[in-house]
């Protein structure tokens, strides 16, 4: 079994604990501080998961490509740039969010406008740490690092509780401290000299795109019950979307974690002009997808349901229809997830960009065309569409990248 093999367990396995620390750290935080003594922090959560998505995905996997492609000197000399918008954002955010801090948090003055700041600067250095590992392939530390963040994290909000501390804000504070763990590993940090500035673009655009593309996926994949909310909808309808979604998200969540060692295959395999086998690749996501997606919409049409009431209780109720729907645009994430690594393995951001961008549209046009059904059904046909044409979008973006490939590196002709 070869390192990048080996590595796909392992970095599954720290992805899954990290899952598990987090509704471990969603739980003591509610049940210590209740519903709305926990509503600030709640909140903290929800802009870290969208920073996460915009900030360290993408950095995390610039840095992984651009080492395998142009050496870490690339990335030394793009860092400063990089950090610089990341710090510009924090402030902006920081900022909004001290504005509108009444309406978010339920309470004035800086200090959680101070933790959003914090949080999203610090989205970027967890990005660029994960990257650091994973271009050097230290996979198990890169797993490693993935459980300690949230083991930080339950262990002082565990340590606030005993002591009987029920702020809001030190509770906060906890969930900002787990990026910390960062400085566990100083040498990912730190990067070579070694390599060129990378061509072409800056990593600006391969940023925005990746950013663009994960803030979406992650707002559909998170966002449909608030929908349902502002729509009008049942809370009993809010809930038990919100159960859909967790449950048939998990696939995605383990997928995250692993997205590490098909950056840096890919990447190789690009540099090496290798269009052969990014053809196959490209196929058999494409296979996966369409397959994964119509067998995903048959057992959640028929198990979802049952599944639902047996884990979350039995007053969570999503009609058969819903829960397939729910399932298949769950696994075709998954097989987005992958397309967009490998559209940026090509450095493709802009087209990654647009083909979630026209799955958006889509979702919404859609959402405004059903006015007769109900809110859920709207909601959960809208998100099956936006998944269905972003893969589409991006299939067709992997598919050109490889014939492109395919010309530039064919042999040319004997005279």
């Amino acid at each position: 079994m070869t390192r990048s093999r080996r590595s796909v367990p392992v970095l599954a396995l720290g992805s899954a604990l990290n899952g598990l620390l987090a509704y471990l750290l969603f739980a003591l935080v509610t049940r210590g501080l209740g519903a709305e003594g926990s509503a600030p922090v709640t909140v903290l959560w929800t802009l870290w998961a969208f920073a996460g998505a915009a900030l360290t995905f993408p950095v995390q996997h610039w840095v992984a490509a651009t080492v395998a492609r142009d050496g870490e000197g690339a990335v030394r000399h793009a860092l400063p740039s990089v950090l610089g918008w990341a710090s510009a954002a924090a402030l902006l955010l920081g900022g909004l969010s001290w504005m509108a801090a009444d309406s978010l948090f339920h309470r004035g003055g800086p200090a959680f406008p101070a933790m959003v700041a914090a949080i999203t600067l610090g989205a970027a250095v967890v990005g660029v740490t994960r990257g650091g590992l994973a271009a050097r392939g230290r996979f198990s530390a890169l797993a490693l690092e993935l459980v300690l963040e949230n083991t930080l994290r339950c262990l002082l909000v565990a340590a606030l509780l005993v002591a009987g501390v029920h702020n809001p804000a030190a509770h906060g504070l906890a969930l900002v401290a787990g990026q910390l763990i960062v400085v566990a590993w100083p040498s990912a940090l730190r990067f070579g000299t070694e390599g060129r500035a990378a061509a072409g673009e800056g990593p600006f655009a391969y940023l925005a795109g990746a950013g663009f593309a994960q803030l979406v996926s992650q707002c559909l994949l998170t966002g449909a019950p608030v929908v349902v909310a502002l729509a009008g909808g049942s809370a009993a309808e809010v809930t038990a979307l919100f159960a859909g979604l967790a449950l048939f998200r998990a696939p995605y969540l383990l997928s995250i974690g692993v997205m590490p060692t098909v950056t840096a295959r890919a990447t190789v395999l690009v540099l090496d002009g290798d269009a052969h086998t990014l053809r196959r690749a490209d196929r058999a996501v494409l296979a996966a997808g369409v397959l994964g997606a119509l067998a995903a919409a048959v057992f959640g049409g028929y198990a979802g349901p049952w599944l639902l009431r047996t884990v979350f209780g039995s007053d969570v109720d999503l009609a058969p229809h819903l829960a397939a729907m729910v399932a298949a645009g769950c696994t075709l994430a998954v097989a987005n997830l992958v397309l967009v690594v490998l559209g940026l393995a090509h450095r493709r951001p802009g087209g990654v960009a647009r083909a979630w961008g026209a799955g958006i549209v889509a979702a919404v046009v859609l959402f405004g065309v059903l006015t007769r059904d109900a809110v859920s059904d709207r909601t959960t046909a809208a998100f099956l569409l936006a998944e269905a044409v972003a893969f589409a979008g991006l299939q067709l973006v992997s598919t050109r990248s490889v014939r492109a490939l395919a010309g530039s590196t064919r042999p040319l002709a004997a005279p």
